[in-house]
């Protein structure tokens, strides 16, 4: 796939170390999901920090690409992932939710913003 300026989405479905991230770890593809939702990026570069270009998403979206870099599912599987519900039947139900490790929608990880970084975009701050 050839790879196109302003484009996060493509950035990320032709980096073979991130796609390959993403199908490893149920949590990492959520945590990727989560930080694409309600968020806006940009690239890491003068012009484009100066022209303010700006990349974004819908949740749907967000979820599709994550579909497509797992190469299974569609966007459903990851859409509102991140909402949790604050009342569990049971306590080993809270901690099987917990144990994902998945965040709400517009969270970023450390470890999201560092990988978006080595491929050159930061996520916009208001």
């Amino acid at each position: 796939m050839e790879s196109k300026p302003y484009n996060l989405e493509s950035d990320l479905k032709s980096t073979q170390w991130l796609v390959d991230k993403v199908k490893e770890k149920d949590s990492y593809a959520q945590n990727l999901y989560a930080a694409m939702c309600n968020n806006e990026f940009v690239k890491n570069d003068v012009w484009p920090l100066l022209q303010d270009k700006r990349w974004s998403c819908s949740w749907r979206y967000a979820g599709g690409i994550i579909a497509d870099m797992r190469e299974r599912g569609d966007y459903i599987d990851w859409y509102c992932s991140g909402i949790t519900n604050s009342t569990y039947d049971t306590v080993a139900d809270e901690l099987a939710f917990r144990s994902k490790q998945f965040v709400p929608e517009s969270a970023v990880t450390d470890e999201i913003r560092n990988d978006l970084l080595k491929l050159g975009w930061v996520v916009c701050q208001e």
